[in-house]
């Protein structure tokens, strides 16, 4: 009971204050441990690119762990056990590293600087968020770039995050954050970082292979009962396309979300896009049934919120059903 309150409450922390701005967030710690980390390793072990990332994955993880495992032990050690400073600790850490308020805001601004027409901001905007270039981008590409990342990052920033703290406390939410940001800073198919990054890239694979299909589930969910009430969503359709296109991407993990979210909304998502300034074909996700528009951001922000209820229903579902038997 005492990690589900307290995950609860940094949900709806999450949802009241979104990103605290004014507070060093873990995550750019974590980030700033990686670079460091990835200078030192590189210069320790010149031509063994591999190895380094191997040993990169350990150090990241272990120092992501051992801070927040200190702290909890100090102030429970001071509490005589797990007490309500525990509690509150943990709680605002959920708060912390959930990022819900965040991807809705943030996919937000692309959506109104698009709704004025000024399609270099919202190219502007969309940057923020995405990893690809996004000068080649019309407007649709720039449209489908944030519903895109909303639908993804359902899982990475949202569900994820969420079943981590779920299964093994406030260490597994630390542990997945510290795995899923060495990803996104190495974990890139390049040069630079093809060796380097392939520890910290199959890993998250293996993370993020639970909580990918448990997002494609719960976006299903959230449509279906969106759809009822509204005829912007099709739950349905995103049954059957997350049923024919969810391997549609070289990602194990990333197209589950993507999926959902394009059959839910009747339209098609990814297919070739450009990084650093090169041109990588991919697979379409969904069909074609209409043009897509700004409000589809939003709608894709409504399906991402509903998703996090429905996964926050179900643990607390497990939660009373364990109690009871």
């Amino acid at each position: 009971m005492f990690r589900f309150s307290a995950l609860t409450i940094g949900v709806i922390l999450d949802w009241i204050f979104g990103e605290p701005r004014l507070l060093l967030h873990p995550v750019v710690l974590i980030g700033k441990l990686i670079s460091r980390t990835e200078h030192w390793l590189r210069k320790k072990l010149p031509g063994k690119e591999r190895e380094a990332g191997f040993f990169l994955v350990l150090i990241v993880i272990f120092l992501t762990m051992l801070v927040p495992a200190a702290v909890l032990f100090a102030v429970s050690c001071l509490e005589g056990g797990k007490g309500p400073l525990c509690w509150c600790l943990t709680a605002f850490w959920c708060f912390q590293l959930l990022a819900a308020r965040s991807l809705y805001q943030e996919s937000g601004k692309v959506r109104k600087a698009l709704e004025v027409s000024d399609l270099e901001e919202a190219k502007k905007q969309v940057s923020m968020i995405v990893g690809r270039d996004t000068k080649p981008l019309d407007q649709p590409g720039v449209i489908r770039a944030a519903v895109e990342t909303v639908a993804e990052n359902t899982s990475d920033g949202v569900l994820a995050p969420l079943f981590y703290m779920a299964a093994f406390g406030i260490l597994g939410i630390f542990f997945y954050k510290a795995v899923n940001t060495m990803d996104s800073m190495v974990g890139y198919k390049n040069k630079k970082y093809y060796l380097f990054g392939c520890a910290a890239a199959k890993l998250d694979d293996i993370c993020n292979y639970i909580p990918a299909r448990l997002t494609g589930f719960l976006m299903i969910g959230a449509a279906w009962i969106l759809g009822s009430v509204c005829p912007d969503y099709d739950g349905k359709n995103a049954w059957n396309i997350y049923q024919t296109d969810r391997h549609n991407h070289a990602s194990p993990n990333s197209a589950h979300g993507e999926a959902a979210c394009a059959g839910a909304l009747h339209i098609r998502l990814a297919g070739p896009a450009w990084y650093f300034g090169e041109r990588v074909e991919k697979p379409y996700i969904g069909q074609n049934d209409r043009m897509v528009e700004a409000e589809d951001i939003k709608r894709a922000g409504k399906l991402m919120i509903l998703a996090e209820i429905l996964g926050l229903l179900c643990c607390w579902v497990m939660v009373m059903a364990g109690f009871f038997l």
